[in-house]
C-alpha cells in the first residue's frame, strides 16, 4: 500500500466506537466522500444507509472496494460490534481486504506531525478514561492502551514521559487536560473525536512506515457492561 494522495487501494472506512457514526472512502490520503452523524446509540440502524450514501456520493459500487478498514475500539461495546459486523460482511461479499485500526490510532492520525507527546483520551462511559500515548512526530504508540481513572492519569503519563509538552486529543481531552493540570505542560486538540477519516489516514500512515496492518479484532480494555440473568430453579410439577 502507498500513502501518496490519490493513489493506492480504494478503501472504505467505518468508525462506530464512540458517540458518532462515520463513514469515509478514499485512496491514500485523498478523501473521495465522507459522512458523520453524532449519536450515542443507534449505530446499527444508521450505518448501512450511511455507507450506501457515501458510496453513491463517490459514484462507486461496493464491488470496486479493495479494502475495508474499521475502528476496533476501545469504546461502546454495541458500537464496536456493529462496525465489525458490517465491515466483515462487506469485505467478505466483495472479496476485499479487512483491516483493523484502533480508535486511538484513528485520532492520532488526524493530528499535525510535531515533536511532542500525544495523549489520546476516549470516553469509557464510566469514571475512568481509555488512554494511550503516541509519538507526535511518527504517530507510533509509546505505551500500551489502558483504562485509567483521572486521578491516576498523571502517573500513567509520567511512566513514559520525562518532560516536554503533551498534546491531549480525543473525545475526553478536556477531562484529561484537567486531570494533568499542574503536572505537565498540556495543550488541547479540540474537535479530535474518533472519525472514519482518521481510520483512513491511520491505514495510510502505517503503510507508509512499513508497519504491519492488523486484522479486525475488537479491542476491549475491560469486560462489557452485561448483567447475566439469575439462575432459575428447574420447574418441578407438584406432587398429586
Amino acid at each position: 500500500m502507498t500513502s501518496d494522495k490519490g493513489t493506492g487501494p480504494l478503501l472504505l472506512a467505518i468508525e462506530t466506537t464512540g458517540s458518532a457514526c462515520s463513514v469515509a472512502i478514499g485512496r491514500g490520503t485523498e478523501m473521495l466522500a465522507a459522512e458523520r452523524g453524532a449519536m450515542r446509540y443507534g449505530h446499527g440502524e444508521a450505518l448501512l444507509p450511511m455507507i450506501d450514501r457515501v458510496l453513491g456520493n463517490a459514484a462507486l459500487r461496493r464491488s470496486a472496494l479493495d479494502g475495508v478498514a474499521v475502528a476496533v475500539g476501545p469504546g461502546g461495546f454495541t458500537g464496536i460490534r456493529v462496525g465489525l459486523g458490517a465491515a466483515h460482511g462487506i469485505a467478505l461479499a466483495v472479496d476485499a481486504r479487512l483491516i483493523g485500526i484502533t480508535s486511538f490510532a484513528a485520532v492520532a492520525a488526524c493530528l499535525p506531525s510535531a515533536s511532542r507527546i500525544v495523549l489520546v483520551a476516549l470516553d469509557s462511559r464510566r469514571e475512568d478514561l481509555y488512554v494511550q500515548l503516541f509519538d507526535g512526530a511518527t504517530a507510533e504508540p509509546l505505551a500500551e492502551p489502558a483504562a485509567v481513572l483521572p486521578q491516576n492519569l498523571a502517573g500513567y503519563v509520567g511512566a513514559s514521559v520525562s518532560g516536554g509538552p503533551v498534546l491531549v486529543a480525543g473525545d475526553m481531552a478536556e477531562t484529561a487536560r484537567t486531570a494533568l493540570g499542574g503536572h505537565f505542560d498540556v495543550e488541547l486538540a479540540s474537535g479530535s473525536s474518533p472519525d472514519a477519516r482518521g481510520v483512513l489516514l491511520a491505514v495510510s500512515h502505517q503503510a507508509e512506515r512499513g508497519a504491519r496492518l492488523d486484522p479486525a479484532r475488537a479491542l476491549y480494555l475491560r469486560p462489557p457492561d452485561v448483567t447475566l440473568p439469575k439462575t432459575r430453579r428447574p420447574f418441578t410439577p407438584a406432587q398429586q
